[in-house]
């Protein structure tokens, strides 16, 4: 049985070096639907996420997504497997997810035994007929996307791609060690063993020579989720930093000195990238047009204030080391390092 199960002390997960050749990072959709019912069914638990459920309630009037949301219990102890397999690519589409799911058929009693959650009259149709009921459960799925998540996808995506890019730094920087102790401040690395907060599992889990799969998410906020039982590749789930910037209108004070220099725009757009973003990310937020917004990314790119990284379908910005100076006001590495004579690269 391969529960996902939500996260708060005592999960350590053992890591060979085969495991740690095999980790890798995915961003998952469908988890991202699952996970937002929880948001929706109980908003005054998810501040951070509180302006999209007030804003989606209403698109979802008219969409049945009732054998969804008895999926989804809440309080989350634990999200049966079927209905959120791992990812087996980087950035699947919704589709290649559903497709998926729709394969577990041969799964779906013994996970709804092993549940501990009674049935409703909707899972009890799922129980007595897996291959239709998971069509139901599709069909769900793609129009409580089409309702609640297409209209904020590329904002969310170019966050959760933005924190790949962020961690593979990490781990160019520091080893898998730094990449993967910033998880979380309740997450801790111990040699060949990562602690995860877990309320309802403990003891070490073997990884069993197929790594980690680490899958930031949006609506895991504010908790950690982990897959451990076989057959599937061990997951992670966890919620990268900057998700209240995905509500936020980009109004804030930038440095005077700087803005008088770049221009305002400019300034505020280099402020803004405190994480890896995309373009139509960056322009809803400061309310600029996406052809406005790519031109100013441009020139900030060709003045070395920052650059530009293909993740998927996206081209996320990120501050340069300068460009960090800039808005901090401190010196770059780069001049330091020039004036005590050493080679170190920014």
């Amino acid at each position: 049985m391969n529960h996902v199960r939500s996260e708060s002390i005592g999960l350590e997960l053992a890591f060979t070096a085969q495991d740690i050749a095999s980790t890798r990072f995915a961003i998952s959709p469908l988890w991202e639907v699952v996970a937002s019912v929880r948001v929706l069914k109980n908003p005054a638990a998810h501040a951070v996420l509180r302006p999209w459920a007030d804003q989606v309630r209403r698109r979802l009037a008219d969409v049945d997504w009732r054998l969804l949301s008895d999926l989804v219990p809440v309080p989350t102890v634990s999200i049966v497997g079927f209905v959120c397999p791992p990812p087996s690519t980087a950035v699947p589409d919704l589709e290649v997810e559903l497709a998926t799911m729709r394969g577990l058929a041969h799964r779906v009693r013994d996970d709804l035994d092993g549940w501990g959650v009674p049935l409703t009259k909707r899972t009890e149709f799922l129980y007595a007929d897996p291959d239709q009921g998971l069509e139901v459960l599709a069909r769900q799925i793609a129009d409580y996307w089409e309702a609640a998540m297409a209209p904020y996808w590329p904002r969310v995506a170019g966050l959760l791609e933005g924190d790949v890019l962020r961690r593979a730094r990490l781990l160019a920087a520091g080893g898998v060690r730094r990449m993967l102790a910033d998880l979380d401040p309740a997450v801790s690395w111990n040699g060949h063993t990562l602690r995860l907060p877990n309320a309802y599992v403990s003891g070490v889990r073997p990884l069993r020579g197929l790594g980690l799969l680490l899958v930031p998410s949006v609506f895991s906020w504010p908790r950690i989720f982990s897959v451990t039982s076989p057959p599937g590749q061990p997951a992670v789930r966890y919620p990268p930093p900057g998700i209240a910037t995905l509500w936020e209108r980009g109004d804030g004070d930038v440095p005077a000195a700087l803005a008088a220099v770049l221009g305002r725009t400019r300034a505020r757009l280099l402020a803004e990238l405190t994480q890896p973003a995309s373009t139509r990310a960056l322009a809803a937020r400061l309310r600029l047009s996406e052809a406005g917004t790519n031109q100013h990314l441009t020139a900030l790119r060709r003045a070395g204030l920052c650059t530009a990284h293909r993740t998927g379908r996206y081209v996320l910005y990120a501050r340069t080391a300068v460009a960090e100076a800039l808005l901090t006001g401190s010196e770059p590495t780069i001049a330091r390092d020039a004036r005590a004579g050493t080679s170190r690269q920014p």
